[in-house]
Protein backbone atom coordinates (compact mmCIF):
# COMPACT_ATOMS: atom_id res chain seq x y z
CA UNK A 1 0.00 0.00 0.00
CA UNK A 2 1.31 3.44 -0.90
CA UNK A 3 2.24 5.47 2.25
CA UNK A 4 -0.20 8.27 3.06
CA UNK A 5 0.99 11.69 1.92
CA UNK A 6 1.49 14.49 4.52
CA UNK A 7 1.68 17.94 2.87
CA UNK A 8 3.28 16.51 -0.23
CA UNK A 9 5.60 14.16 1.72
CA UNK A 10 5.34 10.47 2.48
CA UNK A 11 4.72 9.26 6.02
CA UNK A 12 8.16 7.63 6.03
CA UNK A 13 9.83 10.91 4.98
CA UNK A 14 7.90 12.88 7.60
CA UNK A 15 9.01 10.52 10.38
CA UNK A 16 12.62 10.64 9.14
CA UNK A 17 12.75 14.42 9.16
CA UNK A 18 10.89 14.98 12.41
CA UNK A 19 12.68 12.26 14.33
CA UNK A 20 16.06 13.10 12.89
CA UNK A 21 15.59 16.80 13.55
CA UNK A 22 14.63 16.70 17.23
CA UNK A 23 16.86 13.77 18.03
CA UNK A 24 19.72 15.46 16.21
CA UNK A 25 19.32 18.57 18.36
CA UNK A 26 19.64 16.53 21.54
CA UNK A 27 22.53 14.54 20.09
CA UNK A 28 24.36 17.74 19.14
CA UNK A 29 24.21 18.89 22.75
CA UNK A 30 25.71 15.60 23.90
CA UNK A 31 28.40 15.47 21.24
CA UNK A 32 29.66 19.07 21.64
CA UNK A 33 29.89 22.11 19.39
CA UNK A 34 32.10 20.48 16.77
CA UNK A 35 29.68 17.61 16.06
CA UNK A 36 28.11 19.10 12.93
CA UNK A 37 31.35 20.61 11.72
CA UNK A 38 32.94 17.18 11.77
CA UNK A 39 30.14 15.83 9.57
CA UNK A 40 30.35 18.59 6.98
CA UNK A 41 32.62 19.01 4.02
CA UNK A 42 33.61 21.89 1.76
CA UNK A 43 32.10 22.65 -1.62
CA UNK A 44 34.18 19.94 -3.34
CA UNK A 45 32.31 17.36 -1.18
CA UNK A 46 35.66 15.93 -0.02
CA UNK A 47 37.72 18.48 1.92
CA UNK A 48 36.85 18.79 5.61
CA UNK A 49 34.95 21.98 6.42
CA UNK A 50 36.87 24.57 8.43
CA UNK A 51 35.56 27.49 10.46
CA UNK A 52 36.41 30.63 8.39
CA UNK A 53 37.23 32.51 11.59
CA UNK A 54 39.62 29.89 12.96
CA UNK A 55 43.02 31.41 13.77
CA UNK A 56 45.41 31.26 10.80
CA UNK A 57 49.16 31.65 10.48
CA UNK A 58 50.44 35.05 9.30
CA UNK A 59 52.79 35.41 6.31
CA UNK A 60 55.61 36.47 8.62
CA UNK A 61 56.13 37.31 12.28
CA UNK A 62 53.62 40.04 13.23
CA UNK A 63 54.35 43.09 15.36
CA UNK A 64 50.69 43.55 16.31
CA UNK A 65 47.86 41.19 17.25
CA UNK A 66 44.96 43.65 17.18
CA UNK A 67 43.96 46.99 15.64
CA UNK A 68 41.94 49.86 17.09
CA UNK A 69 40.95 52.32 14.36
CA UNK A 70 39.75 55.68 15.74
CA UNK A 71 37.80 57.08 12.79
CA UNK A 72 37.19 60.84 12.95
CA UNK A 73 34.22 60.96 10.60
CA UNK A 74 33.76 64.19 8.64
CA UNK A 75 37.40 65.09 8.07
CA UNK A 76 39.28 66.83 10.92
CA UNK A 77 41.38 69.81 9.92
CA UNK A 78 45.05 68.79 9.88
CA UNK A 79 46.26 72.40 9.96
CA UNK A 80 44.27 73.02 13.17
CA UNK A 81 45.39 69.87 14.97
CA UNK A 82 48.78 68.28 14.21
CA UNK A 83 50.14 69.93 11.02
CA UNK A 84 51.61 73.23 12.23
CA UNK A 85 51.67 76.05 9.63
CA UNK A 86 53.32 79.12 11.26
CA UNK A 87 53.28 81.09 7.98
CA UNK A 88 49.49 81.28 8.17
CA UNK A 89 49.72 83.44 11.30
CA UNK A 90 48.54 86.95 10.45
CA UNK A 91 47.01 85.91 7.11
CA UNK A 92 43.39 85.73 8.28
CA UNK A 93 40.93 86.74 5.51
CA UNK A 94 43.73 87.39 3.03
CA UNK A 95 42.97 86.30 -0.55
CA UNK A 96 45.63 83.99 -2.00
CA UNK A 97 46.18 81.97 -5.14
CA UNK A 98 45.76 78.35 -4.10
CA UNK A 99 44.26 75.43 -5.97
CA UNK A 100 41.67 73.54 -3.97
CA UNK A 101 39.12 70.84 -4.70
CA UNK A 102 36.32 69.98 -2.29
CA UNK A 103 32.56 69.94 -2.02
CA UNK A 104 32.49 73.36 -3.67
CA UNK A 105 34.38 72.12 -6.73
CA UNK A 106 37.69 73.29 -8.18
CA UNK A 107 38.94 76.74 -7.14
CA UNK A 108 42.11 78.68 -7.90
CA UNK A 109 41.73 81.34 -5.21
CA UNK A 110 40.55 81.47 -1.66
CA UNK A 111 40.27 83.46 1.58
CA UNK A 112 42.67 82.26 4.26
CA UNK A 113 41.17 81.04 7.55
CA UNK A 114 43.95 81.34 10.10
CA UNK A 115 44.08 78.46 12.64
CA UNK A 116 41.97 79.30 15.70
CA UNK A 117 44.13 77.40 18.19
CA UNK A 118 47.64 77.94 19.46
CA UNK A 119 50.36 75.36 18.83
CA UNK A 120 53.02 74.29 21.32
CA UNK A 121 55.88 71.81 21.20
CA UNK A 122 55.56 68.61 23.22
CA UNK A 123 57.63 65.61 24.21
CA UNK A 124 61.28 64.86 23.59
CA UNK A 125 60.60 64.90 19.86
CA UNK A 126 59.35 68.51 20.06
CA UNK A 127 56.18 67.79 18.09
CA UNK A 128 53.93 70.82 17.50
CA UNK A 129 50.33 70.11 18.59
CA UNK A 130 47.42 72.55 18.86
CA UNK A 131 45.56 73.26 22.08
CA UNK A 132 42.70 71.13 20.77
CA UNK A 133 44.51 67.98 21.94
CA UNK A 134 46.34 68.74 25.23
CA UNK A 135 46.05 65.15 26.48
CA UNK A 136 47.05 63.40 23.26
CA UNK A 137 49.97 65.84 23.10
CA UNK A 138 51.45 64.13 26.17
CA UNK A 139 51.93 60.96 24.11
CA UNK A 140 53.61 62.34 21.00
CA UNK A 141 56.81 60.39 21.71
CA UNK A 142 54.76 57.23 21.14
CA UNK A 143 53.06 58.45 17.96
CA UNK A 144 54.07 58.47 14.29
CA UNK A 145 52.38 61.29 12.33
CA UNK A 146 51.82 61.00 8.57
CA UNK A 147 51.31 64.52 7.20
CA UNK A 148 51.11 63.74 3.49
CA UNK A 149 48.11 61.47 3.08
CA UNK A 150 46.14 61.59 -0.17
CA UNK A 151 42.84 60.06 -1.28
CA UNK A 152 40.93 59.86 -4.56
CA UNK A 153 37.69 61.59 -3.57
CA UNK A 154 36.79 64.81 -1.73
CA UNK A 155 33.22 63.55 -1.11
CA UNK A 156 32.38 61.94 2.24
CA UNK A 157 30.64 58.76 1.07
CA UNK A 158 33.21 57.62 -1.46
CA UNK A 159 36.18 58.86 0.59
CA UNK A 160 34.99 56.90 3.62
CA UNK A 161 34.55 53.79 1.54
CA UNK A 162 38.09 54.13 0.23
CA UNK A 163 39.54 54.62 3.70
CA UNK A 164 37.65 51.58 4.93
CA UNK A 165 37.71 49.25 1.91
CA UNK A 166 40.30 50.60 -0.50
CA UNK A 167 37.65 51.40 -3.13
CA UNK A 168 35.54 54.51 -3.72
CA UNK A 169 32.63 52.33 -4.86
CA UNK A 170 30.61 50.10 -2.55
CA UNK A 171 30.67 46.32 -2.59
CA UNK A 172 34.21 45.57 -1.40
CA UNK A 173 35.20 44.08 1.97
CA UNK A 174 36.40 46.58 4.55
CA UNK A 175 39.77 46.54 6.28
CA UNK A 176 38.48 44.68 9.34
CA UNK A 177 37.01 41.96 7.12
CA UNK A 178 40.32 41.54 5.29
CA UNK A 179 42.20 41.21 8.59
CA UNK A 180 39.81 38.56 9.89
CA UNK A 181 39.80 36.74 6.55
CA UNK A 182 43.59 36.64 6.56
CA UNK A 183 44.18 35.82 10.23
CA UNK A 184 40.95 34.57 11.76
CA UNK A 185 40.29 35.41 15.37
CA UNK A 186 41.98 34.18 18.54
CA UNK A 187 38.78 34.25 20.60
CA UNK A 188 36.09 32.00 19.13
CA UNK A 189 33.57 33.23 21.72
CA UNK A 190 33.58 36.88 20.57
CA UNK A 191 33.32 38.54 17.16
CA UNK A 192 36.61 39.02 15.35
CA UNK A 193 35.54 42.46 14.12
CA UNK A 194 33.64 45.04 16.20
CA UNK A 195 32.40 48.52 15.25
CA UNK A 196 31.09 51.23 17.59
CA UNK A 197 29.19 54.24 16.25
CA UNK A 198 28.75 57.78 17.50
CA UNK A 199 25.76 58.46 19.74
CA UNK A 200 24.38 60.80 17.04
CA UNK A 201 24.18 57.98 14.49
CA UNK A 202 26.20 56.27 11.82
CA UNK A 203 28.23 57.80 8.99
CA UNK A 204 26.72 59.00 5.74
CA UNK A 205 27.52 55.86 3.71
CA UNK A 206 26.35 53.59 6.52
CA UNK A 207 27.01 49.86 6.99
CA UNK A 208 28.94 49.66 3.72
CA UNK A 209 31.89 50.88 5.79
CA UNK A 210 31.96 47.74 7.94
CA UNK A 211 30.58 45.28 5.41
CA UNK A 212 32.26 42.07 4.25
CA UNK A 213 31.38 42.97 0.66
CA UNK A 214 31.78 39.96 -1.62
CA UNK A 215 33.19 37.85 1.22
CA UNK A 216 30.92 35.65 3.39
CA UNK A 217 28.93 37.54 6.01
CA UNK A 218 30.94 35.85 8.77
CA UNK A 219 33.70 38.41 8.12
CA UNK A 220 31.56 41.54 8.57
CA UNK A 221 31.55 43.61 11.76
CA UNK A 222 29.36 43.13 14.80
CA UNK A 223 27.98 46.45 16.00
CA UNK A 224 28.64 47.08 19.69
CA UNK A 225 26.50 49.73 21.38
CA UNK A 226 27.78 51.89 24.24
CA UNK A 227 24.34 52.62 25.65
CA UNK A 228 21.69 50.08 26.56
CA UNK A 229 22.18 46.49 25.44
CA UNK A 230 25.73 46.31 23.96
CA UNK A 231 24.86 43.60 21.41
CA UNK A 232 21.25 43.32 20.28
CA UNK A 233 19.40 39.99 20.40
CA UNK A 234 21.92 38.51 22.84
CA UNK A 235 19.87 37.99 25.98
CA UNK A 236 19.68 34.33 27.07
CA UNK A 237 15.95 34.06 26.27
CA UNK A 238 16.35 35.64 22.84
CA UNK A 239 19.34 33.46 21.97
CA UNK A 240 17.66 30.29 23.22
CA UNK A 241 14.45 30.91 21.28
CA UNK A 242 16.27 32.03 18.15
CA UNK A 243 18.85 29.29 17.98
CA UNK A 244 16.62 26.41 19.02
CA UNK A 245 14.10 27.32 16.36
CA UNK A 246 16.76 27.92 13.72
CA UNK A 247 18.75 24.84 14.70
CA UNK A 248 15.73 22.60 14.20
CA UNK A 249 15.00 24.26 10.84
CA UNK A 250 18.60 23.79 9.72
CA UNK A 251 18.77 20.15 10.83
CA UNK A 252 15.47 19.33 9.15
CA UNK A 253 16.69 20.99 5.97
CA UNK A 254 19.90 18.99 6.22
CA UNK A 255 17.95 15.76 6.62
CA UNK A 256 15.89 16.62 3.58
CA UNK A 257 18.98 17.51 1.56
CA UNK A 258 20.70 14.32 2.67
CA UNK A 259 17.60 12.24 1.92
CA UNK A 260 17.50 13.40 -1.69
CA UNK A 261 21.33 13.39 -2.00
CA UNK A 262 21.77 17.12 -2.57
CA UNK A 263 24.77 17.17 -0.23
CA UNK A 264 24.45 20.86 0.79
CA UNK A 265 26.92 20.34 3.64
CA UNK A 266 28.95 23.55 3.33
CA UNK A 267 25.92 25.80 3.86
CA UNK A 268 24.81 23.64 6.79
CA UNK A 269 28.19 23.92 8.51
CA UNK A 270 28.35 27.70 8.10
CA UNK A 271 24.84 28.18 9.43
CA UNK A 272 25.42 25.85 12.38
CA UNK A 273 28.68 27.71 13.16
CA UNK A 274 26.83 31.04 13.31
CA UNK A 275 24.41 29.66 15.89
CA UNK A 276 27.29 28.13 17.86
CA UNK A 277 28.89 31.59 18.00
CA UNK A 278 25.60 33.05 19.23
CA UNK A 279 25.54 30.57 22.11
CA UNK A 280 29.17 31.26 22.94
CA UNK A 281 28.65 35.03 22.85
CA UNK A 282 25.74 34.65 25.26
CA UNK A 283 28.27 33.59 27.89
CA UNK A 284 31.30 35.66 26.87
CA UNK A 285 29.96 38.99 25.63
CA UNK A 286 28.26 40.16 28.86
CA UNK A 287 31.53 39.74 30.78
CA UNK A 288 33.55 41.47 28.06
CA UNK A 289 31.37 44.59 28.12
CA UNK A 290 30.87 44.76 31.89
CA UNK A 291 32.67 47.96 32.88
CA UNK A 292 31.79 47.41 36.54
CA UNK A 293 34.84 45.17 36.63
CA UNK A 294 37.04 48.21 36.03
CA UNK A 295 38.50 50.25 38.88
CA UNK A 296 37.22 53.74 39.64
CA UNK A 297 40.67 55.06 38.74
CA UNK A 298 40.39 53.52 35.25
CA UNK A 299 36.90 54.91 34.72
CA UNK A 300 38.14 58.35 35.73
CA UNK A 301 41.13 58.02 33.42
CA UNK A 302 38.83 57.52 30.43
CA UNK A 303 36.52 60.33 31.56
CA UNK A 304 33.38 58.20 31.87
CA UNK A 305 31.71 60.83 34.06
CA UNK A 306 32.66 63.70 31.76
CA UNK A 307 29.51 65.16 30.11
CA UNK A 308 31.18 65.44 26.70
CA UNK A 309 33.93 62.79 26.75
CA UNK A 310 32.04 60.05 28.61
CA UNK A 311 30.47 58.35 25.61
CA UNK A 312 33.64 58.09 23.53
CA UNK A 313 35.56 57.25 26.71
CA UNK A 314 33.33 54.23 27.29
CA UNK A 315 33.90 53.13 23.71
CA UNK A 316 37.68 53.39 24.07
CA UNK A 317 37.56 51.39 27.30
CA UNK A 318 35.41 48.75 25.62
CA UNK A 319 37.94 48.65 22.77
CA UNK A 320 40.73 47.92 25.24
CA UNK A 321 38.67 45.13 26.78
CA UNK A 322 37.96 43.70 23.33
CA UNK A 323 41.59 43.52 22.19
CA UNK A 324 42.54 42.22 25.63
CA UNK A 325 40.27 39.26 24.88
CA UNK A 326 41.63 38.55 21.43
CA UNK A 327 39.32 40.57 19.15
CA UNK A 328 41.32 41.36 15.99
CA UNK A 329 39.82 44.63 14.80
CA UNK A 330 37.87 47.34 16.63
CA UNK A 331 36.71 50.51 14.91
CA UNK A 332 35.25 53.48 16.80
CA UNK A 333 33.54 56.40 15.04
CA UNK A 334 33.78 59.93 16.40
CA UNK A 335 31.05 61.91 14.70
CA UNK A 336 27.75 60.73 13.29
CA UNK A 337 24.85 61.80 11.17
CA UNK A 338 25.88 64.81 9.05
CA UNK A 339 27.30 68.35 9.12
CA UNK A 340 28.23 69.62 12.62
CA UNK A 341 27.24 66.31 14.22
CA UNK A 342 30.68 65.23 12.99
CA UNK A 343 34.04 66.85 12.10
CA UNK A 344 32.62 68.32 8.85
CA UNK A 345 33.34 71.98 9.65
CA UNK A 346 31.73 73.91 6.80
CA UNK A 347 30.28 76.62 9.07
CA UNK A 348 31.84 77.57 12.40
CA UNK A 349 35.21 75.82 12.50
CA UNK A 350 35.96 76.65 16.12
CA UNK A 351 32.64 75.54 17.53
CA UNK A 352 32.77 72.32 15.53
CA UNK A 353 36.32 71.26 16.39
CA UNK A 354 36.12 72.41 20.02
CA UNK A 355 33.19 70.04 20.51
CA UNK A 356 34.62 66.95 18.83
CA UNK A 357 38.12 67.37 20.21
CA UNK A 358 36.71 67.74 23.73
CA UNK A 359 34.78 64.49 23.23
CA UNK A 360 37.80 62.51 22.08
CA UNK A 361 41.04 63.99 23.49
CA UNK A 362 40.93 62.54 27.01
CA UNK A 363 39.63 59.09 25.97
CA UNK A 364 42.28 58.66 23.25
CA UNK A 365 45.08 59.65 25.63
CA UNK A 366 43.64 57.28 28.24
CA UNK A 367 43.55 54.44 25.72
CA UNK A 368 47.24 54.90 24.87
CA UNK A 369 48.20 55.08 28.55
CA UNK A 370 46.05 52.11 29.54
CA UNK A 371 47.41 49.92 26.74
CA UNK A 372 50.96 50.71 27.86
CA UNK A 373 50.45 49.96 31.52
CA UNK A 374 48.72 46.66 30.72
CA UNK A 375 51.48 45.51 28.37
CA UNK A 376 49.18 45.69 25.33
CA UNK A 377 50.66 48.72 23.57
CA UNK A 378 53.34 46.90 21.59
CA UNK A 379 50.87 44.33 20.31
CA UNK A 380 47.98 46.72 19.59
CA UNK A 381 48.10 49.06 16.58
CA UNK A 382 46.15 52.29 17.16
CA UNK A 383 45.21 54.29 14.04
CA UNK A 384 43.72 57.82 14.07
CA UNK A 385 42.30 59.75 11.13
CA UNK A 386 39.30 60.69 9.01
CA UNK A 387 38.41 60.25 5.37
CA UNK A 388 40.32 63.45 4.44
CA UNK A 389 41.39 66.83 5.85
CA UNK A 390 40.31 70.45 5.39
CA UNK A 391 41.33 73.31 3.11
CA UNK A 392 43.38 76.31 4.34
CA UNK A 393 40.82 78.64 2.77
CA UNK A 394 37.19 79.41 3.62
CA UNK A 395 34.46 77.64 1.73
CA UNK A 396 32.10 80.63 1.73
CA UNK A 397 32.46 84.40 1.38
CA UNK A 398 31.87 84.77 5.12
CA UNK A 399 32.58 82.55 8.09
CA UNK A 400 35.39 80.23 9.12
CA UNK A 401 34.24 76.91 7.63
CA UNK A 402 36.73 74.88 5.62
CA UNK A 403 35.97 72.68 2.62
CA UNK A 404 37.14 69.07 2.15
CA UNK A 405 40.77 68.34 1.28
CA UNK A 406 41.80 64.98 -0.17
CA UNK A 407 45.07 66.37 -1.61
CA UNK A 408 46.95 66.41 1.68
CA UNK A 409 45.94 65.53 5.25
CA UNK A 410 47.19 63.95 8.47
CA UNK A 411 46.78 60.55 10.08
CA UNK A 412 48.73 58.97 12.92
CA UNK A 413 49.63 55.54 14.25
CA UNK A 414 50.90 54.30 17.59
CA UNK A 415 51.87 50.96 19.13
CA UNK A 416 52.03 47.67 17.24
CA UNK A 417 55.68 48.05 16.24
CA UNK A 418 55.32 51.63 14.96
CA UNK A 419 58.14 54.10 15.64
CA UNK A 420 57.17 56.82 18.08
CA UNK A 421 58.07 60.49 18.10
CA UNK A 422 58.38 60.89 14.33
CA UNK A 423 56.63 62.80 11.55
CA UNK A 424 56.80 61.78 7.90
CA UNK A 425 55.72 63.64 4.79
CA UNK A 426 54.84 67.31 4.36
CA UNK A 427 52.13 69.52 2.96
CA UNK A 428 52.85 72.94 1.48
CA UNK A 429 53.17 76.03 3.69
CA UNK A 430 49.37 76.46 3.72
CA UNK A 431 48.50 72.77 4.07
CA UNK A 432 46.59 72.68 0.80
CA UNK A 433 48.31 69.60 -0.64
CA UNK A 434 51.02 67.02 0.05
CA UNK A 435 54.39 67.99 -1.46
CA UNK A 436 56.86 65.55 0.12
CA UNK A 437 56.56 61.76 0.43
CA UNK A 438 52.96 61.65 -0.73
CA UNK A 439 51.20 58.55 0.65
CA UNK A 440 47.98 57.21 -0.82
CA UNK A 441 45.37 55.48 1.36
CA UNK A 442 46.67 52.16 0.00
CA UNK A 443 49.98 52.79 1.78
CA UNK A 444 48.16 53.05 5.12
CA UNK A 445 46.37 49.77 4.42
CA UNK A 446 49.62 48.09 3.42
CA UNK A 447 51.28 49.32 6.63
CA UNK A 448 48.43 48.08 8.83
CA UNK A 449 48.49 44.63 7.20
CA UNK A 450 52.28 44.52 7.46
CA UNK A 451 52.18 45.11 11.21
CA UNK A 452 49.74 42.21 11.48
CA UNK A 453 52.18 39.95 9.65
CA UNK A 454 50.35 40.05 6.30
CA UNK A 455 51.88 40.72 2.88
CA UNK A 456 49.30 42.99 1.24
CA UNK A 457 50.13 41.63 -2.23
CA UNK A 458 49.69 38.00 -1.14
CA UNK A 459 46.36 38.49 0.64
CA UNK A 460 43.67 37.92 -2.00
CA UNK A 461 40.12 36.65 -2.38
CA UNK A 462 38.87 35.11 -5.61
CA UNK A 463 35.67 36.80 -6.77
CA UNK A 464 34.18 37.58 -10.16
CA UNK A 465 37.00 35.81 -11.96
CA UNK A 466 39.73 37.87 -10.29
CA UNK A 467 42.04 37.58 -7.31
CA UNK A 468 40.83 40.66 -5.43
CA UNK A 469 43.07 42.55 -2.98
CA UNK A 470 42.53 45.28 -0.41
CA UNK A 471 45.30 47.30 -2.10
CA UNK A 472 43.94 46.76 -5.61
CA UNK A 473 45.50 45.22 -8.69
CA UNK A 474 48.31 47.79 -8.64
CA UNK A 475 49.43 46.62 -5.20
CA UNK A 476 51.15 48.70 -2.56
CA UNK A 477 53.96 48.77 0.00
CA UNK A 478 54.12 49.71 3.70
CA UNK A 479 55.46 53.11 4.73
CA UNK A 480 59.02 52.15 5.74
CA UNK A 481 59.71 55.22 7.91
CA UNK A 482 56.98 54.13 10.33
CA UNK A 483 58.18 50.61 11.04
CA UNK A 484 60.53 50.01 13.96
Amino acid sequence: MKPKNFCGRTRREFMWQAGGGFAGTALAGLMGNQFFASQAVAADDETAWENPLAAKASHFAPKAKSIIFLFMYGGPSHIDTFDYKPKMTGMDNKMVDVKTFGRGGHKNQGRIVEPRWKFKQHGECGKWVSSLFPNVAKHVDDIAFIHSMTADSPIHGSAMLQMNSGEILSGSPCLGSWVNYGLGTENQNLPGFVVMLDKRGGPISGPKNWSAGYMPASFQATQLRSKGTPILNLSPNQIEKLTQRKMIDVIQQYNQDHYINRGDNTNLAARIASYELAYKMQASAPEAVDLNQESEETKKLYGLEHPQAGYFGKQCLLARRMVERGVRFVQIYSGGNHNDANWDAHGDLKQNHDLHAMETDQPIAALLEDLKRRGLFEETLVVWGGEFGRQPTAEYAKGTGRDHNAYGFTMWMAGGGIKGGISVGKTDELGSRAVEDRFHVRRIHATILNQMGIDCDRLSYFFGGLDRKLVGVEGSTPIPQLIS
